[in-house]
């Protein structure tokens, strides 16, 4: 008998929560501009990011930390999260949109990925596609 494993897929509300309870960084004693690199270009800025970057590789919500920077570019386009800067989350941004939920048709390419309803709002983007 083969058994499958469930994903489950949790709503913004219950991510937030997780994350609000279980995220290293909240305890991590860094300052907070240490999550917040300013040096455009990348190297640089994941070296100026590296003591919040190393808290982050422990984190038991490392995964839900990048997939709410995700499903909210509004303020994860910004900062660390998940352990990745924001220059190293845009490619998977960019690839969360392109691909469609399981069962789901694939979407027309264009402006419409940016409008409401597209699957960055409806949580389309999940933690199990962000595995490291």
């Amino acid at each position: 008998m083969t058994s499958s494993l469930l994903i489950q897929r949790l709503t913004d509300d219950d991510l937030w929560a997780r994350v609000a309870r279980q995220a290293r960084c909240a305890g991590s004693g860094l300052d907070p501009d240490q999550w917040y690199p300013v040096s455009a270009e990348t190297a640089r800025a994941r070296h100026e990011a590296a003591a919040a970057i190393a808290v982050c590789t422990s984190c038991p919500v490392r995964a839900q930390c990048l997939e709410l920077s995700l499903r909210h570019w509004d303020i994860g386009q910004h900062g660390v999260w998940g352990g990745l800067i924001a220059t190293d989350r845009v490619p998977l941004r960019r690839s969360c949109a392109a691909t469609p939920p399981a069962g789901d048709p694939a979407p027309a390419p264009g402006p419409e990925h940016r409008q409401p309803g597209h699957r960055h709002e409806q949580g389309g983007c999940h933690a199990s596609d962000y595995r490291q």
